[in-house]
């Protein structure tokens, strides 16, 4: 899958317990952006995992600094968000993982002129 535009992401749960579900989970967390670097979540590698439990899902979600001050907003619209497309419960850990700009999506650092 290297040629997938997405390559660098990780894998979630849901990819392997429930991947007919993968595209609508995809589909809504991409409508939810960073205010501030003007990416969405998805693009930015922001949402680390995506499981179905058996009565909610758990979404892990990363900020790309601890203190951003849309981090709160943006993690409830993304526990929302997935209750809306899934249709069920949902439930947002906040994960331990410090992000760099290689967790997001392929070729989009290129369009910071940060780095390389």
């Amino acid at each position: 899958m290297p040629d997938e535009p997405q390559s660098n992401l990780p894998v979630w749960k849901i990819q392997e317990t429930h991947p007919e579900k993968l595209n609508t989970i995809t589909e809504g967390l991409s409508s939810i952006a960073d205010p501030e670097l003007g990416y969405n979540i998805i693009q930015l590698g922001l949402i680390r995992n995506v499981e179905i439990k058996e009565d909610h899902a758990l979404v892990t979600m990363i900020l790309t600094t601890p203190f951003c001050p849309y981090g709160p907003s943006m993690l409830e619209a993304a526990r929302k968000k997935t209750e809306l497309v899934l249709s069920i419960p949902a439930k947002i850990n906040y994960g331990t993982e410090s992000w760099d700009p290689t967790m997001m999506e392929d070729g989009l650092i290129d369009n910071w002129g940060l780095y390389g």
